[in-house]
């Protein structure tokens, strides 16, 4: 795996990817809701093998952070998996012991002290595991010099669920629990502006209160987006969930609405999981869906 990736410069902000790891988990029909053989069938020719396995038939997700760095701050949005954590319900997470995120970091000049805000658009086991590590047998988080960013909202609905049933979900307990417990988190709403160039939306659906972040003066330049999209299919069928969703219907309509929105303009954007290079450009409607391209 390349350490060293082209960098996304718009303006005076700089974004890199952060890349933990990159391999075929879920079965594609379990992965996606509504995901029929005929559909698998009229687009396997460009799914495999960038975006399905073609031996295993299992969706390949590429697990990732971004950096963003503006003249006043170094942003991480989502901290991936993390070292050390069990995963009793995640195999292919449990106790990981890898040096490629780390490498990735370094490799940008950046430190864990030279971030400033650790932005989690939601609370999900692959977007919180780097935000503590093991210390004398404690969680604590990882980054000394930051401000965890939580949606209130989200936080509240993880905090219940991890109180009543812990078990259902551990990264709560050893990787947003501690931050919290520490002080150094602030919670927002999932409209929060920070600066003239750095925003949050909400971008509901896939979680209680999934937010993105917006990049841009005027106008939204990039958009680092999270779980609001897993796969280039749900670019042609919006409305096609994933199994792990909250609210799939709710999904469906916040795709749209941003894919409506930034449609045919210069704005990027910065999935989570899509192969490399990850960083699209959404380019017209297309057959009830949306097109769209590599930026």
């Amino acid at each position: 795996m390349a350490t060293l990736r082209e960098p996304l410069i718009i303006g005076d902000i700089r974004i890199d990817r952060i890349v933990e790891l990159v391999s075929d988990v879920f079965p594609a029909t379990e992965f996606f809701s509504g995901l029929t053989p005929e559909i698998y069938e009229e687009h396997r020719h460009w799914l495999e093998p960038d975006f399905i396995h073609p031996e295993t038939g299992k969706v390949i997700l590429c697990f990732q952070s971004y950096l963003v760095r503006t003249p006043r701050q170094t942003i991480l949005v989502d901290s991936c998996i993390g070292n050390d954590k069990p995963r009793p319900g995640r195999p292919f997470f449990d106790m990981l012991k890898l040096d490629t995120w780390e490498k990735n970091l370094a490799a940008m000049g950046v430190g864990m002290a030279d971030i400033d805000f650790v932005m989690c658009t939601h609370l999900h086991v692959d977007h919180v595991g780097w935000n503590t590590r093991l210390e004398n047998g404690r969680w604590v988080p990882a980054f000394p010099n930051a401000r965890y960013i939580f949606s209130q909202k989200e936080l509240d609905f993880w905090t219940e669920r991890e109180a009543k049933s812990p078990e259902t979900c551990p990264w709560v307990t050893d990787s947003v629990l501690p931050v919290v417990a520490s002080g150094c988190h602030q919670c927002v709403t999932s409209d929060h502006a920070f600066e003239d160039t750095v925003r949050l939306i909400p971008t509901p659906g896939h979680t209680i209160d999934h937010f993105s972040v917006e990049l841009g003066a005027k106008h939204p330049d990039a958009i680092i987006g999270g779980d609001m999209i897993h796969s280039p299919l749900q670019l042609l069928y919006p409305d096609m969930g994933m199994f792990s969703d909250y609210n799939s219907k709710q999904a469906g309509e916040t795709r749209r609405a941003l894919f409506s929105r930034i449609m045919d303009t210069p704005t990027k954007l910065c999935t989570a999981h899509f192969a490399d290079p990850s960083i699209i450009r959404i380019t017209g409607e297309k057959n009830g869906g949306f097109a769209w391209a590599y930026a």
